[in-house]
């Protein structure tokens, strides 16, 4: 259990943590030669056949409150120091107002130096503290008046933090692992250690790990926990990570730094949150208000704007954008404080909303329903409002993210919505039964309307119906979405097209006749290099522009593809030459290829080759870097049929 002092300076916090470990808090040279903690110490007390109790020494001094800041983040318990001579002081009210800011609820308060003083006038500081502590998260606190000198309560304190250990909530097992960095140094033999306390999972020797926001990977060879060697370091734990790494030095990371599980790196410097202006503020806070964000350790410059409103009002809590001078390392739900930009005072705090927060249409009913779906502690509730909140298709791996959700987590969470959910590359779509039921009538009612416009066409190009129906799937999910049986039942893809299983794209006698003497010339051993329009029409004794015009309706009706102006190619050649294409970039190492080895195994000529690559590019089958290409592989079936061996979909419900 991690107990984190607070209070004013020279109340004596460093000499209660030293009566109740025995280890001195100060440990830098200036500390000592001073007599104040200036940065975080650290001390440990281990109890019989029990947890170890973590002590965090934070600063008292004004000028080091952001020191406090990073301390008290990640604390379980709140040992907030008074001394009985002195009474509450201003530092002392900074620092309540930081944990009640970071919503530490569970707390101790010490008067300390009661063998100073007498009776009256310790009832008399006892009274002050309760009234100071009134509507705080630290309102139920017990206070115990205690000398580290005469040993006065140290015995009642030593049980009280005793008990509060035993009766310790246990940490999540839901949550990936991430460490918020406060100290950078190397040791000889041993190499480089960065220290901090768990904020969320479990490490363990050997894992791999990413400096956030750096993104630098990293390898841990060996674990300090509690003050001992450990296999394993868990939320709530003081930890010492040796890491290792190509680019792992002591100027690569920094205090404010994060030690993240590599699925949780996604750095981000614009941020939805909700903010409690302190009520002690002496004026109301308008948009781009400039302060500095304190979160875990680190401290970045922000601009605060406002989602509601001209001004937010001492004392009042609003939805707020931060829109940070550099990006940082956080989870959603995360606590921060924000202080002004002369480190003077602490102007209030909150929590993170959303960290993929939009820089327009910020104050929208849309924002603002996602804002309170986002907002949710429960990851089920959060989910549910989530779903029904346009654009309602959600992205499971990125809520799980920014949740800092453990894998099996976020399944436990969607289990009770019973969504839709379409598992696509890295990531999967998930959307309510009813929104997916809406999803399938909205589809089939533009495809009806298309085809009552256009009886002559083969239906609407996927991406365009992708593209108008909500909710609005991403493209992989789309794909599979078609795949559905609910939805294979009524719509064909025909190609690059989608159409009604009951239509059937109508084409006069003429143009069915001439299609029935052109086809074969586009077929057979010549598919890859088909004659020109201008040669059919020379082949058939026909007008080069009737033979385009028939070629053109052919094409409306799925049946061939324009590549370019002269060359048309039949649709299942199409197919035949993207799968080609695919299976040339599957046997190269980076998975590009060269329009020479496009044409080799086409045995056809560079120029057509090119053309045929560039309507590739065009439809999006294909990746142009320069003088190489690669593959889209959810592209892969857009001259298919409906059979064609494009792989199996993926989707299921709840």
């Amino acid at each position: 259990m991690i107990v984190g002092t607070a209070g004013h300076i020279d109340h004596g916090k460093t000499s209660l943590v030293r009566a109740l470990t025995g280890v001195p808090g100060d440990r830098l040279k200036e500390e000592k030669a001073r007599g104040i903690t200036i940065d975080l110490g650290f001390a440990y007390l281990p109890l019989p056949d029990g947890p170890t109790l973590g002590f965090i020494d934070v600063p008292g001094h004004e000028k080091f409150v952001r020191t406090m800041v990073a301390g008290a983040s990640g604390i379980d318990v709140a040992l907030l120091v008074v001394a009985a001579d002195d009474g509450v002081m201003p530092q002392t009210r900074e620092h309540l107002a930081i944990l009640d800011l970071l919503g530490i609820e569970r707390g101790i308060v010490a008067l300390t130096k009661a063998d100073a003083v007498g009776p009256d006038r310790i009832a008399d500081v006892a009274a002050q503290v309760r009234e100071m502590v009134e509507g705080t998260t630290l309102a139920e606190a017990e206070i115990l008046p205690v000398s580290a000198v005469t040993g006065l309560g140290m015995d009642a304190l030593h049980a009280k933090l005793a008990a509060e250990a035993w009766t310790r909530h246990a940490h999540h097992d839901n949550d990936r692992f991430r460490l918020a960095v406060d100290r950078v140094f190397t040791l000889p033999g041993i190499g480089l250690v960065v220290t901090g306390t768990v904020l969320s999972g479990a490490i363990q020797v050997k894992d791999a790990v990413v400096i956030s926001p750096s993104g630098l990977p990293a390898r841990v060879r060996s674990i300090h926990a509690q003050d001992q060697d450990a296999e394993e370091g868990c939320a709530g734990d003081r930890v010492a990570l040796n890491l290792a790494g190509p680019d792992i030095t002591k100027d690569a990371i920094h205090r404010g730094d994060m030690v993240v599980d590599p699925f949780l790196h996604a750095p981000t410097d614009r941020i939805d949150a909700r903010l409690r202006l302190l009520p002690g503020e002496p004026r109301a806070i308008t948009s781009w208000f400039p302060a500095r964000l304190h979160h875990a350790s680190a401290d970045v410059g922000a601009r605060v704007v406002l989602l509601d409103g001209e001004q937010l009002r001492p004392g009042d809590v609003a939805d707020v954008q931060l829109v940070l001078d550099r990006p940082i390392a956080a989870a959603a739900l995360d606590r921060f404080v924000l202080r002004d930009t002369t480190a003077q005072r602490t102007v209030g705090g909150g929590f993170f909303i959303d960290l993929r927060a939009p820089a327009r249409q910020r104050r929208t009913p849309q924002r603002l329903a996602e804002r309170e779906a986002l907002s949710q502690p429960d990851p089920t509730d959060s989910l549910r409002g989530l779903l029904d909140t346009p654009p309602f298709a959600r992205d499971l791996e990125a809520f799980a993210r920014d949740r800092a959700l453990a894998a099996g987590a976020v399944d436990r969470a969607v289990a009770p919505l019973s969504p839709v959910l379409f598992n696509a590359g890295d990531g999967r779509t998930a959307l309510s039964p009813l929104r997916w039921q809406q999803f399938v009538e909205a589809l089939a009612e533009a495809l009806a309307a298309f085809h009552g416009e256009h009886p002559d066409l083969q239906g609407l190009p996927r991406e365009t119906l992708r593209r108008a129906i909500l909710p609005r799937l991403p493209a992989a999910a789309f794909v599979q979405a078609l795949q559905h049986p609910d939805v294979a039942a009524r719509v064909v893809r025909d190609g690059a097209f989608l159409r009604l299983a009951s239509h059937t794209p109508t084409a006069t006698p003429e143009d069915e006749a001439a299609w029935q003497l052109i086809a074969p010339l586009l077929g057979g051993d010549e598919r890859f290099r088909p004659p020109r329009v201008r040669d059919i029409a020379a082949l058939l004794g026909r007008p080069e522009n009737e033979i385009r015009q028939r070629l053109k309706s052919a094409a409306r009706r799925g049946l061939a593809d324009q590549v370019a102006h002269d060359h048309f190619f039949l649709r299942p050649v199409m197919h035949e030459m993207v799968l080609i294409a695919a299976d040339i970039a599957a046997h190269a190492p980076d998975g590009r290829f060269t329009a020479a080895e496009f044409r080799d195994r086409l045995d056809n000529g560079r120029k057509v080759a090119i053309q045929i690559l560039e309507c590739f590019d065009r439809q999006g089958v294909m990746l142009n870097r320069g003088t190489r290409r690669s593959l889209r592989a959810d592209y892969l079936d857009l001259y298919g049929r409906e059979a064609s061996p494009v792989g199996r979909p993926d989707f299921k419900s709840g």
